[in-house]
């Protein structure tokens, strides 16, 4: 099971939205759109870890909130510079929501059998 945060983004919200019309048109069956979505989030997850090679700082004004649940952490950031190389941005508020990153059946797999890998 892989974590579902990127269905929120604009390409998951494309994606449902596609399948949804794909679903009232009868192309498609509701369980094939929840294969494909459990799919994106698979592909999605495992882009991101293997794949994206560049790096980012950050430093916040103010930390507004923090929440640690079910293994998530989730920080809302006020003023915030986000710092890449030569490129700077500055928003005025953030959430950020991070996640363990190995995959969810691997830890589900080492709490089976009593493994503290991580």
């Amino acid at each position: 099971m892989s974590y579902q945060l990127y269905r929120h983004t604009t390409l998951g919200n494309t994606l449902q939205e596609s399948l949804d019309e794909l679903i009232q048109y009868g192309q498609i069956t509701p369980g094939l759109a929840v294969k494909v979505l459990l799919q994106f989030d698979k592909s999605i997850n495992q882009a991101l870890a293997t794949r994206i090679k560049s790096r980012l700082t950050f430093r916040a004004g103010k930390l507004n909130t923090y929440r640690f649940c079910d293994n998530v952490w989730t920080f809302m950031l006020n003023d915030v510079e986000f710092r890449e190389v030569q490129e700077v941005a500055i928003v005025d508020k953030v959430k950020i929501v991070a996640c363990d990153g190995k995959s969810m059946y691997q830890i589900f797999l080492h709490s089976l059998i009593g493994i503290q890998s991580y």
